[in-house]
């Protein structure tokens, strides 16, 4: 009888491989591709194959992460709950304005010129996996040159060993997936687009896009 591949992990394994500071492949919803993450940036970077200082995203997962972290915002009240509904509703990936007296040592390796880059998505499976794991960096999960991964197989082919990948899915489709829209927010529901991707592929192009979301979420 052939072993089950080790490095498709369950939820357990993923959680403790998260906490030893290794990187973890996850899954997203349709029609998001899936994302790696660490505890570590340069981890997430190495991974990918990439140079270790190359910024890499928050990954916000819930609401005390979030606290925590919207104190450093150079954002208005209610540009800040707009930000909030962005990442969780429409699972978009932000560029936010950031005081840079309040940042965060933790959040240094997302910032660059006065803004961090922040994911907030968390499909509601891996809750109990990243619950209590503390601070958390993510990207595509994809090696460099290569297209994000939109199951595990494809994950587990594309990373090295020490990589670890998560053995689920959301049953959806593997077909269509894409990584996220990056979107950056500025002070009084100010919205511009800076990377297309899975959330506005099916508007007629990025101003369509963001007066969907004006609409949607009342920004004026």
């Amino acid at each position: 009888m052939t072993p089950p591949d080790p490095a498709l992990v369950e939820p357990a394994a993923a959680a403790d491989a998260l906490r030893a500071g290794s990187a973890v492949v996850f899954p997203n919803p349709y029609p998001l591709t899936s994302v790696v993450a660490a505890t570590s940036p340069d981890v997430v970077n190495t991974a990918k194959g990439r140079p270790a200082d190359q910024a890499v995203a928050l990954w916000l997962v819930d609401d005390e992460r979030w606290t925590e972290f919207a104190d450093a915002l150079d954002l208005d009240n209610a540009t800040r709950g707009l930000a909030r509904d962005l990442l969780v509703h429409e699972r978009l990936t932000l560029l936010l304005p950031l005081v840079t007296a309040r940042v965060p040592d933790w959040a240094s390796p997302a910032t660059r010129d006065g803004h961090a880059l922040v994911f907030g998505a968390c499909w509601d499976p891996l809750r109990p996996i990243l619950t209590g794991i503390g601070h958390l960096h993510v990207s595509s999960a994809n090696r460099t040159g290569h297209r994000p991964a939109a199951t595990p197989a494809e994950a587990r082919a594309m990373f090295p060993p020490e990589v670890h990948v998560l053995d689920a899915t959301d049953g959806s489709p593997d077909a269509g997936r894409a990584a996220t829209t990056t979107l950056r927010v500025s002070r009084h529901h100010g919205l511009a687009h800076t990377r297309s991707g899975a959330q506005d592929r099916d508007h007629s192009g990025p101003d369509a896009y963001l007066a969907h979301l004006h609409a949607s979420y009342s920004a004026p």
